[in-house]
């Protein structure tokens, strides 16, 4: 038998690893679920989709089933089901919150779960990026996330009026690992923007607050430190106007779907979200991450490897099928997602993740198809359903996103290195 590469060795690692442990669940919050004709058969979604009430309320609902975090989507455009461009539609949910602004507004009303905005770094200034999440990790005393997102549509880049990129195409994406030049130079600089943060929030040192009132010194400048950073699309000289947050660094996640996004999570996140459709999907998804971290070089910890589900929950048999067919009905076509649409009951799903945590995911973000019906699924089905085999948490264990992950705090990369008395 041929001996195993180190990469194989890693990987089968990571995957016992996994397999070990109890599994994190996150869920990704968008409109009035991840089904376009949801708003339309509840009416409670219907009536409260643009109050800060109706948001409080799901995430005070992921909260009391112990997820790990909730996700907020955003978009510098309008929904829309064409890859570019807006398609006049006015039956389905259109418009949306600021993710960071809604993050930071829910904030105070939660005490545990973590909270991770959406931010298109595409056309958002990196420094505005950093300093945002980093308020949000002080407002959340340390529950912040980021989720970086890469947008190559012309209409995004009409509303914002700061560059000109041509119209995405679906030959553009049929082939995700060969990517026009011009798209993947986004990816690129979404990984620079990732470490501007990175480097901003390191670039208060922790105890560079002194607030001392009789020598008069509020902050010690030498701990204060610019970050000179340049690159191709910009250049930040910093320091953040945000002192060190709770967390250090708010936990960094990804989107990823094929070869370039893997890479660009490798290089910048803690976390990448992937998009199997069955088991050895799940398996061939797992390898290629781990071959892109071998390929950037990555260092430190793997990636925490996320399987993302859209899911239609309810406890009699058959009756979430039936619910998602009279939504499709309404919306006048079959729903079409990325991920793998999920209908049953919640014994089922916990059936599948825990046979799909066997390819090495840590855990799942799950996209609920309307809400707050299947959120409901899964934090008053699912959730008890794990909970009996084992395999999900009876109580909150850590006060940050960060120790809900298992990620250590570090040290600021600008502090002098510690020195230990002998």
């Amino acid at each position: 038998m041929p001996e195993s590469s180190p990469t194989e060795h890693a990987q089968e690692r990571a995957q016992e690893h996994a397999r070990e442990k109890a599994l994190h669940i996150a869920v990704a919050l968008d409109g009035a679920g991840w089904h376009p004709a949801a708003w339309r058969d509840l009416p409670d979604a219907r009536k409260e989709l643009f109050k800060a009430r109706y948001w409080a309320g799901l995430v005070a609902e992921a909260e009391r089933g112990l997820l790990d975090f909730v996700t907020f989507e955003d978009a510098f455009r309008l929904q829309s089901t064409l890859i570019d461009g807006l398609d006049g539609r006015g039956d389905q949910v259109r418009g949306r919150f600021d993710a960071v602004l809604l993050a930071a507004r829910l904030a105070p009303l939660t005490s545990r779960i973590g909270l991770v905005p959406t931010a298109v770094t595409t056309h958002t200034e990196p420094f505005h990026v950093a300093i945002g999440i980093a308020s949000l990790d002080h407002v959340s005393g340390g529950r912040a996330g980021l989720r970086p997102q890469v947008s190559a549509r012309s209409t995004d880049a009409a509303n914002i009026g700061r560059r000109d990129l041509p119209e995405l195409t679906l030959e553009d994406v049929a082939d995700l690992a060969n990517l026009p030049q011009r798209v993947e130079d986004l990816f690129d600089e979404a990984a620079d923007a990732v470490e501007v943060a990175r480097r901003l929030w390191d670039s208060w040192e922790d105890d560079a607050e002194i607030r001392d009132v009789a020598t008069g010194r509020f902050i010690d400048r030498d701990k204060l430190h610019y970050i000179d950073f340049t690159g191709p699309s910009f250049s930040v000289k910093g320091p953040s106007i945000t002192p060190r947050s709770p967390q250090g660094q708010p936990v960094v996640t990804a989107l990823a779907h094929d070869v370039v996004p893997y890479r660009l999570a490798a290089r910048a996140a803690d976390v990448v979200f992937v998009t199997p459709h069955d088991a050895a999907h799940a398996r061939s998804v797992v390898a290629a991450v781990r071959e892109a971290e071998a390929y950037v070089g990555r260092e430190g910890r793997p990636l925490q490897i996320f399987a993302d589900l859209v899911v239609f929950l309810d406890a009699e048999p058959g009756a979430a099928a039936a619910r998602k067919a009279r939504l499709d009905e309404l919306d006048g076509a079959e729903l079409y997602s990325d991920a793998l649409v999920f209908t049953g009951t919640p014994e089922e799903l916990a059936d599948l993740l825990l046979e799909w945590r066997a390819a090495g995911f840590e855990g799942y973000r799950l996209r609920p198809g309307a809400l707050p019906y299947d959120l409901e699924g899964v934090t008053r089905g699912l959730v008890p359903a794990l909970q009996s085999r084992g395999a999900f948490r009876s109580a909150y264990e850590a006060d940050t996103l960060r120790g809900l992950l298992g990620l250590p705090r570090p040290a600021s990369r600008y502090a002098p290195p510690e020195v230990v008395a002998s």
